[in-house]
């Protein structure tokens, strides 16, 4: 249901990336990442909180507002994908 509904949010316009984290030995078990453009932090909340591995509390997550260092908000769709 996550993978789908990464697919629609994705297709809705917003710039959307999730995956899971692996150690060394490319084993998974530390926790996952989730990248989201979106015009603001309160946009951002409201779209993953719809997020269905949130809503059936399958994970414990953390909503972070991302800044450069040098104050530009570059588009991540023209650097990342």
């Amino acid at each position: 249901m996550h993978k789908e509904w990464v697919k629609n949010i994705s297709k809705s316009g917003h710039y959307i990336h999730s995956g899971y984290l692996i150690n060394e030995k490319k084993m998974p078990g530390g926790g996952g990442l989730l990248i989201l453009e979106a015009k603001d932090y309160l946009t951002a909340k409201k779209i993953i909180e719809n997020d269905p591995m949130i809503k059936n509390n399958l994970v414990v997550w953390d909503l972070q507002e991302w800044i450069s260092v040098d104050g530009s908000q570059p588009k991540f769709s023209n650097h990342l994908g």
